[in-house]
């Protein structure tokens, strides 16, 4: 192994190392030049092209003006030491006389410029201050980067202000990340719940959203109890199965007047109003009162008394939901107590139900709509059921006795109602209205008859229609009219000028009456409305006959079509009058005061298909009856014409379509 110490590139050359070889070192132009160091003389590169020579800086005794400890310092600011020796790369460096600075042949091109200065830092260390190398440093020299970190208040205003986080860029991740979030909990909560209530639908009872709230997201709480379901409902009596079909039906709604001492004046009650009025339709000898009626000892009283009020003899109570509770379809329940004994004529309780777009004991809602139940454009909705020429015939001499078969005005709100006129709707699809009316339905009407001497009580169970079939006979075949109760009996009476009826009558319970036992028995009726549909009625809890649609078929005689089983959303009245003409009227022998008692009412509907409500979306009442207030409000207008009001056009009569 040699002794000798390498050879280094950038070891400083000076007065005591020269001395230290003994050897000057060679000069050659203005440059001083060392040998490179081993590993570049063995490198494989160097074995293949030509060593370029590292070039050594003077050192500090070599320039006696510059004290700096920098290692080179610029060319201009010196000269060569002496006795240096340089081999510049001639094809990048001109060798420089003293006192100018080193250039390149092409210092202004700026390929090659950048390229020299590029070779140069490979080749020359230079010194930590870049004045010594000739950089410009000056403040008012620009370099490329100063709008980096020179502030300027204009350009930078925004940026100073603080930006927005609300960029198209931060937009997009949130979002993402709200669609994940949204998409997990999707998944493991909403799936779930949703996959529970789709097979699980919540009813909304009768009112305007679920559970039964209004539109205020309230759910009655006033004193008194006034959910939908009435909270002394047991729970048994929550199902109950079909009389038709046997099929579960749901309780809808339920009143069990356990709560004493109500009031049902106009406003105190959320499904109950009592009217103020005489029901002149059937010529009744008393005047209804709101005062005859409350809650006593867990029921409902109606009192009937012998006592003058408003020049009539007699007061009592009639109590109505119209407006304010309607059901479509289902089964109707009572549990009630017959006002008066079994063995006395001249009682006339009843619950019955009518369309809402009537008002019993208000004239002119009922003129022209009860007791309509038609959807056809023909004669069935002129007044008399007649043409203008006096067609069909036969509507002039098939009624009672060989006259006329009626006297109804028409169908005021028929499906042959010219477009632009007052309807309530809704519009079928080939741009005709729907046939509106009001309809009636009866659960109960209790008389007392003569059989062979012995006055027994009865019930008539009935629906009326109109208009009507010659001679108000319909097709009561056994097909069409199915007794269940052997002590039913079709009724004999078929109608009159006013209506036509299918009818049944039956034996009450005979100890469910006020003075002859004093029981509740139940009676209602089970429907589904339409040309296909049905009437099953109830009498002591049990079915006791059902009416079929197809019995109201159409009549070519008098040339009208079907009347289907009413389809208008239904309210109950609850009433107890006298009339000589429903039942003769003994007032010898009856007992006055008399009390009509009602336990419990109640209204189910098959599963999946709740419909309660007085304004249904596809048989409204509401704003039709917005329209006409005064009409359902004032019982001393009798007729829509007194009312000031003209019977909508129709196009059989008026020329217009």
């Amino acid at each position: 192994m040699s002794s000798r110490k390498p050879d280094y590139p950038f070891a400083a050359s000076s007065a005591t190392s020269s001395a230290n070889s003994g050897q000057p070192p060679r000069q050659q132009g203005n440059f001083t030049q060392l040998r490179p160091p081993v590993s570049l003389q063995h490198s494989p590169l160097n074995q293949q092209t030509q060593r370029r020579p590292f070039i050594a800086p003077p050192t500090p005794s070599a320039s006696p003006n510059n004290s700096s400890a920098s290692l080179l310092l610029p060319v201009n600011q010196r000269g060569p030491p002496a006795g240096s020796q340089v081999r510049p790369n001639a094809s990048l460096m001109v060798p420089s006389g003293k006192g100018q600075s080193l250039k390149t042949k092409s210092s202004n091109d700026g390929i090659l410029g950048k390229f020299f200065l590029r070779q140069a830092s490979m080749k020359y260390s230079f010194g930590a201050d870049p004045s010594s190398w000739g950089a410009e440093i000056g403040p008012n020299h620009p370099e490329p980067d100063d709008h980096l970190h020179n502030p300027d208040p204009r350009r930078d205003r925004k940026n100073d202000e603080g930006g927005t986080i609300f960029t198209s860029r931060g937009i997009a991740n949130l979002g993402c990340l709200a669609i994940l979030a949204c998409g997990l909990v999707t998944l493991f909560a909403g799936y779930p719940i949703i996959t529970y209530f789709s097979s699980h639908p919540l009813p909304t009872l009768g009112s305007l959203n679920l559970g039964g709230i209004n539109k205020t997201g309230q759910v009655p709480s006033m004193t008194g109890n006034w959910a939908l379901i009435d909270k002394d409902t047991p729970q048994s009596a929550y199902t109950i199965n079909s009389f038709y079909d046997n099929s579960e039906m749901d309780l809808v709604f339920s009143d069990e007047f356990n709560v004493d001492g109500r009031s049902f004046y106009p406003g105190d009650d959320p499904y109950w109003e009592a009217v103020d009025l005489y029901y002149w339709p059937t010529v009744d000898l008393e005047w209804y009162d709101p005062a005859q009626i409350t809650t006593q000892d867990g029921k409902l009283v109606i009192t009937l008394e012998a006592q003058e009020n408003h020049n009539v003899s007699y007061k009592s109570g009639m109590l109505q939901s119209w407006n304010k509770f309607c059901f479509t379809g289902g089964l109707a329940l009572v549990s009630a107590e017959i006002a008066g004994s079994s063995s006395v004529q001249g009682m006339w309780p009843a619950v019955w139900t009518m369309g809402n777009l009537g008002r019993a004991g208000f004239g002119a809602t009922t003129d022209g709509t009860w007791p309509y139940s038609y959807d056809s454009c023909d004669v069935g909705t002129l007044p008399n059921q007649t043409n203008p020429d006096g067609t069909p015939l036969a509507a002039s001499d098939t009624g009672t006795k060989g006259g006329p078969l009626s006297y109804l005005p028409g169908q005021r709100l028929s499906a042959c109602t010219c477009s632009g006129e007052v309807h309530p709707g809704p519009i079928k699809s080939d741009g005709t209205f729907k046939g509106r009316s009001a309809p009636e339905i009866d659960m109960f009407e209790t008389q007392v008859t003569n059989v062979d001497g012995d006055f027994v009580g009865h019930i008539s169970q009935s629906a009326q229609y109109a208009p009507f079939n010659s001679h108000y006979l319909w097709d009561n075949t056994t097909d069409n009219a199915i007794i269940h109760n052997p002590s039913f009996v079709l009724n004999s009476y078929h109608g009159g000028i006013t209506q036509m009826t299918t009818s049944a009558l039956g034996l009450t319970n005979q100890a469910c009456y006020e003075f002859s036992g004093g029981c509740f028995d139940t009676y209602g009726f089970e429907y589904t409305p339409g040309n296909d549909g049905w009437i099953t009625w109830i009498s002591s809890g049990e079915a006791s006959w059902t009416a079929m649609a197809a019995g109201m078929v159409g009549d070519p005689v008098v040339n009208v079509t079907q009347r289907p089983v009413p389809e208008e959303p239904l309210y109950f009245i609850i009433n107890l009058g006298m009339s000589n003409g429903f039942d003769k009227v003994d007032i010898a022998d009856l007992t006055f005061p008399a009390h009509l008692s009602i336990d419990w009412i109640r209204v189910y509907q098959p599963k999946g298909t709740v419909n309660v409500g007085c304004d249904p979306p596809d048989f409204p009442t509401a704003a039709y009856i917005e329209m006409f207030p005064e009409a359902y409000t004032n019982a001393n207008l009798t007729t829509w014409k007194q009312y000031g009001q003209n019977f909508p056009k129709n196009k059989l009569v008026d020329n217009c379509t």
